[in-house]
């Protein structure tokens, strides 16, 4: 399910002015404890690049978005890096990488599309990569400003990934609630 929101410049101006006190800084000190420093990473879903810059600071980075909007912005704000245009299902690049991180990206999934983008991870993971996702925490799914949002449990991730990865950690968090998120921390087998 292709959303049109993060399409336009106006949406996009606006999700950078919502999100510029949020960042994944929390989220990256776990995965730091899994994944060695230079390690080639890349980032599904940098959108305004808040993580993308802290990721860099430990990680040869490769940023990555789906809208071309967002790698408008991002290409213009750092325009000595290379951003790939890619969908967080097919993934398609020839790149391998150490670790694959995603902060609220991928639950924009189905289950399904869900599947397919593990199953992807998996083949663009060198041997002992590491994934670090974040998820909202819930059940079932809605329509937020016309974004699909599939809320996941520790059950439900487990199964998803657990045929690909060795799960490191589940742990919930708070990003605006009480446990209201997910971070997912796993190394390929």
């Amino acid at each position: 399910m292709k959303e049109e929101y993060y399409k336009t410049k106006e949406s996009v101006e606006e999700y950078i002015r919502l999100s510029k006190d949020v960042s994944g800084k929390q989220l990256i000190e776990k995965l730091k404890r899994v994944l060695p420093s230079n390690s080639s990473l890349l980032e599904i879903g940098s959108g305004p690049g808040t993580d993308w810059k802290i990721l860099g600071e430990s990680y040869n980075i490769m940023g990555s978005d789906y809208s071309t909007e967002f790698l408008n912005h991002l290409r213009n704000k750092n325009p000595s890096n290379e951003f790939l245009e890619l969908d967080a299902i097919t993934l398609k690049t020839d790149k391998n990488f150490d670790g694959i991180y995603s902060n609220k990206v991928l639950h924009h999934l189905t289950d399904e599309e869900l599947e397919e983008s593990v199953k992807r991870q998996f083949k663009l993971l060198n041997a002992d990569g590491v994934i670090c996702h974040s998820f909202w925490r819930g059940e079932g799914f809605e329509i937020f400003k016309g974004l699909f949002v599939n809320y996941h449990t520790e059950v439900g991730l487990k199964k998803v990934f657990e045929n690909y990865f060795e799960i490191l950690s589940i742990d919930r968090y708070n990003e605006f609630e009480d446990d209201d998120s997910l971070l997912l921390i796993a190394k390929k087998k």
